[in-house]
């Protein structure tokens, strides 16, 4: 009957020490890479600034290629919008909420799964003989203690998709 007692002790106490740590962890996260890509503002921004690209160069388009994708509003630039439903990569919804042609597309970011909203933007800046694309996102995971360890991990577990999406995309647009 001891032993019982005890587990149940250590594990309440381990279980406090989460959430007790979880607390005080931040609930922001922010995730940012960069690639030099050496091909005009305006091709890689045309790259960007419209969905329907983004499947051949996104990691998680190329991860998921029976992703189902539903666009709607404008197809390009500001206001396009686009949700995606897939069984590796969930479901989510973009919109871009903001445009400078061939400078910065901004976007924001929902997957109600989680209930986590982020913004981020591609930026667009001249390194000749190309351009450096630096790609960002930010967002709060809320006040769920739990959340917050994922804000912490979001750089490792996003980071390299983002690196793969640049590669990708640097590929594409510096191809004849």
């Amino acid at each position: 009957m001891k032993i019982i007692q005890w587990t149940l002790a250590v594990v309440g106490i381990l279980a406090l020490a989460i959430l007790g740590i979880g607390l005080v962890l931040p609930s922001q996260f922010e995730v940012s890479r960069s690639a030099r890509i050496d091909a005009p503002a305006d091709k890689v921004y045309d790259l960007i600034a419209d969905p329907r690209h983004w499947s051949k160069w996104s990691a998680w388009s190329r991860r998921d290629p029976q992703m189902d994708v539903t666009f709607s509003g404008p197809p390009f630039g500001q206001g396009a919008k686009w949700s995606w439903k897939s069984k590796s990569e969930g479901r989510g919804n973009m919109e871009f909420t903001r445009v400078e042609p061939n400078r910065r597309v901004e976007y924001a970011l929902a997957f109600p799964e989680f209930g986590m909203k982020s913004r981020g933007a591609f930026t667009l800046d001249v390194a000749p003989p190309g351009i450096r694309v630096t790609w960002t996102n930010a967002g709060d995971v809320g006040a769920n203690p739990l959340k917050h360890y994922v804000a912490v991990m979001m750089d490792r577990l996003v980071g390299p998709d983002f690196e793969n999406g640049l590669a990708n995309l640097k590929a594409l647009a510096e191809a004849p």
